[in-house]
């Protein structure tokens, strides 16, 4: 390497500005111990933000591990097209145990793959069916469904995505039940007014609509945006009603992140078609999976010459080192009772939050399961630049690096969204240091 490329960095990050990583002479991540980060310096960081949201039992050697890597001894890779696997099988028949109501698993490499397969389904469904008319789709105002155009299209956010505009398609959206920032007082009010606008839009371009797509439970990206008990049991009857199908995205949701397993089966929001990912595989490989019912499934059957089959695939689709890694996953959820752990810190976190809720600039707070959202306000308005001209998002991310702790808000939204099987002292480790940061913006905000 020549002097003039000795400090230059070659990776293009994802969701960053550039000139400010050169700023930040960011850490280099070269290994992992239990819940913690460790850069090439040897500093170690808690991974506070669940390496984006996947993570589940921590980094280092563990029973998935261990089942990838005697995966990779016997079949490293084999396709799909054509052919079966055993750790693809085996996963299917589990996830069709767990996710009740589905009888089939499509596989993907994440989770915007898998929300493009479900969009492509639902759509060669009606065509098979010979409803061809229905080609539409309806989404959630402040959902994020990935990066791929489909996604987008769906999970419109403009500051995101405002300059792939000409690649988009069109989507009509539905309102987003958020209580804050709204008119309404109470939850019922916004519920039914969300509701009222929503099967307003159905009615009037259900015959045109293939399907409405939707967070199950919450929406993250967009604001975590935590639904209100029975909201999207209602949906999912409006879509019935109606013959639109119903896409959950489960992404980030399913898995533990809100208190479920299975978010769909405590929302009671029996799905068309169900799209998982990020924890599948605790986070350690890449894999997601697009599942539906019979009644979907059956409509891609027939003669060859019909051209009824799904065309869709992808060359790592159902990697057998991910499906053993999500086999032996969801395995030890089992054995370690995680989602009692789980439930149990979710109201460790709640308890905390009490503490999060007395300051002047916190103007709302959402949480569920091992979910919460802190919105920073002061006299109405969204805190974005502090007194120091520094930005609220690159502060917080700064000073929970130095305290050691990775942290990652949405804006001006403090993110609480651990590893899901991360012990009580590094929980409480990261609601410290969160709650040290807000004591910081508070007085750089005055």
């Amino acid at each position: 390497m020549s002097s003039r490329d000795a400090d230059k960095e070659f990776v293009w990050h994802p969701y960053t500005q550039m000139k400010d990583w050169n700023k930040w002479n960011n850490r280099v991540i070269v290994g992992g111990d239990g819940f913690y980060l460790v850069d090439k310096e040897g500093r170690k960081y808690l991974d506070g933000i669940a390496s984006m949201w996947c993570n589940v039992w921590g980094h280092g050697q563990n029973e998935v591990v261990e089942a990838m890597v005697e995966q990779m001894k016997n079949l490293q890779h084999s396709t799909l097209f054509g052919l079966a696997s055993g750790p693809s099988a085996s996963l299917a028949e589990k996830l069709a145990r767990l996710a009740k109501g589905m009888d089939r698993v499509f596989y993907t490499d994440n989770g915007s793959t898998a929300i493009e397969a479900a969009m492509k389904m639902a759509l060669q469904y009606w065509h098979n069916k010979g409803k061809s008319q229905k080609k539409e789709f309806i989404s959630l105002e402040h959902g994020y469904h990935g990066d791929t155009v489909g996604a987008m299209s769906v999970g419109y956010i403009e500051k995101f995505f405002g300059a792939y505009k000409p690649l988009l398609v069109n989507v009509r959206r539905a309102p987003s039940p958020l209580l804050y920032g709204s008119k309404f007082d109470n939850e019922n009010d916004l519920v039914e007014q969300c509701l009222e606008k929503t099967e307003k839009m159905f009615r009037k371009h259900g015959g045109r609509c293939a399907a409405m797509v939707m967070e199950s439970g919450a929406q993250i990206a967009g604001g975590t945006i935590i639904y209100p008990a029975g909201y999207q049991r209602k949906i999912a009857e409006l879509c019935r009603k109606y013959d639109i199908l119903l896409i959950l995205d489960e992404i980030a949701t399913g898995f533990g992140r809100l208190g479920s397993m299975i978010e769909y089966l405590a929302q009671k929001s029996q799905p068309d078609i169900v799209c998982f990912g990020k924890a599948l595989t605790g986070g350690y490989f890449p894999l997601a999976v697009t599942m539906t019912h019979d009644r979907i499934f059956n409509a891609f059957l027939g003669e060859y010459s019909k051209n009824k089959q799904f065309y869709h695939g992808h060359t790592f689709t159902g990697h057998p080192v991910g499906c053993a890694a999500a086999l032996a996953n969801i395995e030890l959820y089992e054995k370690r009772n995680l989602m009692q752990q789980i439930n149990a810190n979710a109201k460790y976190i709640g308890s905390r939050l009490r503490e999060f809720a007395k300051s002047p600039i916190v103007a709302d707070i959402r949480h569920k399961g091992l979910l919460a959202g802190i919105e920073l306000a002061r006299n109405g308005k969204p805190i974005v630049m502090l007194k120091n001209k520094e930005r609220i998002n690159y502060f917080i991310v700064h000073e929970s690096l130095r305290m050691g702790v990775h942290l990652r808000p949405l804006g001006n939204i403090m993110m609480v969204i651990p590893p899901l099987a991360i012990g009580r002292e590094d929980l409480e480790k990261i609601m410290d240091v969160q709650l040290e940061i807000l004591r910081k913006v508070e007085k750089l905000s005055g």
